[in-house]
């Protein structure tokens, strides 16, 4: 994995786009995977185990071949984002089995809005009324998806809202390790302790997968990788507040697998749902990258960036998803 430090937003835009194709992708084979579309259906936590195998295989082969310099990890921290992490894709594949996966992925997108509310008492960062009232925007798109009447609610919808406040709290983790190791490193790290936790939750439901199915699970780990690649590498090419809008194409791109392969059409309260939760997502993530571009300041007084920079740094973009 390159790191690439020439300023190019054209390529920095499309190698969003394709991370963002690369995530849906995967939410879209999970789907498949456990509705039974591609045989017995799996359990969400066997699906999520293929994803960390099989990424953690992708990237100790490119450790072998580029020998990137590992430092002493911070073993707590990690654990504790791979905890996180893992939880939260579990919980997005198994929502996207009983949901539309347009809808879990706007509810997705909510990640960055549990960070910053969890920012303030685990980092101590101040919160301003931009940003408090960009979450108002995006909690009341939420509440719309959730659909809370009686004959409407849809219960699955809130595995995929205790996803994005999993992924939220990655998100702190993320932050911190960002501050002491290399991007290679604590994706490594992460894969591997993944391949851990994983491996022991799936035992009481593992199942040997049908033939057709192996494809799909190293399908979703290679995939995952991928975007992860794709991100850190857009990342490095442009601003974050130029590069975020892009990466909530990742909705778009689930709605058109969604209907292309199960010809799920969005309603006209999903597509309200997931606007107004965009436009909350898209407002934070557009203040966050003002912040970041801002002069440096005094420490004791300086606004940090938790929504936006630290997850797409790390590799790990809204909804899922990269985790």
């Amino acid at each position: 994995m390159f790191t690439p430090k020439t300023h190019n937003p054209a390529l920095a835009a499309a190698l969003i786009l394709l991370a963002s194709a690369f995530i849906a992708a995967t939410t879209l084979l999970a789907k498949a995977l456990s509705t039974g579309a591609l045989g017995a259906p799996l359990h969400p936590l066997q699906i999520s185990h293929a994803r960390f195998v099989f990424a953690f295989a992708l990237f100790a082969g490119g450790a072998m071949v580029l020998r990137p310099r590992i430092t002493r990890p911070h073993w707590g921290l990690h654990l504790g984002r791979t905890l996180c992490g893992w939880g939260g894709v579990s919980l997005m594949f198994a929502a996207v089995a009983h949901i539309a996966m347009g809808d879990a992925t706007a509810i997705s997108f909510l990640n960055p809005v549990f960070a910053m509310m969890l920012a303030i008492p685990l980092l101590g960062e101040k919160v301003g009324r931009v940003r408090w009232s960009a979450a108002a925007i995006a909690i009341t798109g939420m509440v719309i998806l959730l659909r809370p009447t009686p004959e409407s609610f849809q219960p699955a919808a809130l595995l995929a809202l205790a996803a994005a406040a999993s992924m939220g709290m990655e998100l702190i983790f993320i932050k911190k390790l960002t501050r002491r190791e290399g991007l290679f490193q604590i994706l490594l790290v992460n894969n591997l302790l993944g391949v851990c936790i994983a491996s022991a939750a799936v035992l009481p439901v593992w199942q040997m997968p049908e033939p057709g199915q192996w494809p799909a699970l190293a399908a979703i780990g290679i995939l995952m990788a991928c975007a992860q690649i794709a991100f850190v590498n857009g990342m490095a090419r442009a601003d974050a507040s130029f590069v975020a809008p892009f990466s909530y194409a990742t909705l778009l791109f689930a709605a058109l697998y969604d209907f292309a392969v199960f010809d799920v059409v969005p309603d006209a309260v999903s597509i309200l749902g997931a606007v107004v939760i965009l436009a909350g997502a898209l407002l934070l993530a557009l203040r966050e990258g003002r912040a970041q571009s801002s002069p440096p300041v005094p420490a004791q007084t300086r606004p940090e960036a938790v929504a936006n920079g630290a997850d797409k740094a790390a590799g790990d973009g809204p909804g899922s998803g990269q985790h």
